[in-house]
């Protein structure tokens, strides 16, 4: 069986198969679903300054990610990265007369 990517343990279970058709495994100590072989897909740069650009456009998510091949949930987690890393400082308008 497959070692376990988390906690390096050999002990696992067959855990069916993914939506891909790999089969799942089951750590037995730390109950962790993973693959043997996954294979992470890598977004280049150009794609993802192609995707700034389009988010400027305001498109809609959806939309963005029919375009350049990407999950929405990839997506979605890029955007709020995006979102944390902009200074977010509001300030308040002063009422007139005080």
């Amino acid at each position: 069986m497959p070692q376990c990517p988390s906690c390096q343990a050999t002990q696992s279970v067959k855990n069916g198969l993914t939506r891909h058709g790999k089969q799942n495994y089951r750590c037995k100590t730390c109950g962790r679903q993973f693959t043997e072989h996954p294979t992470q897909k890598i977004i280049p740069l150009e794609t993802r300054s192609l995707i700034d650009r389009l988010l400027l456009e305001r498109l809609s998510l959806a939309g963005i990610a029919r375009a350049v091949h990407v999950s929405e949930t990839w997506l979605q987690h890029y955007v709020n990265h995006k979102l944390e890393s902009v200074n977010q400082t509001i300030t308040a308008p002063q009422k007139k007369g005080t």
